[in-house]
């Protein structure tokens, strides 16, 4: 079985690498990493992910309008999104899905298995390993 390819969009580096080693201990995956929307909506053009973790608010592109483009091409509606946000308001999560989101998830990610529950329901084949 081909790997999953997981396209993790954060601009905080220190929260991207968590999350990358968290998707690590989940299972084996591709990951490809991105700082900003704009960087995702050019990554899902070109290398069309299984998945992708969005970041709601980074510079550039937030990711309301890359969640918006990528729901706009050819292939974006076939690609699960899980928006992520560390402001986590009351409401923000409908927003997220009414943005195209597929699910969403609070930061900072304190228990994996949150993750690796939403990748198996939206992937529908992630590998899950020792956590």
């Amino acid at each position: 079985m081909e790997r999953a390819k997981i396209l993790v969009v954060e601009d905080n580096l220190d929260n991207r690498r968590i999350l990358v080693y968290r998707l690590k201990r989940i299972g084996d995956f591709q990951i490809v990493e991105a700082s900003n929307g704009q960087e995702a909506v050019e990554i899902v053009r070109t290398e069309s992910p299984d998945l992708v973790f969005m970041d709601l608010k980074m510079p550039v592109m937030d990711g309301w309008e890359a969640t918006r483009r990528i729901r706009a091409l050819e292939t974006g509606n076939r690609i699960p999104i899980i928006a992520l946000t560390a402001q986590a308001m009351a409401g923000d999560e409908q927003k997220a899905l009414a943005a195209g989101c597929d699910d969403y998830v609070a930061k900072p990610i304190v228990d994996p298995n949150v993750v690796r529950e939403k990748m198996e329901r939206l992937l529908g084949r992630a590998k899950t390993g020792a956590v």
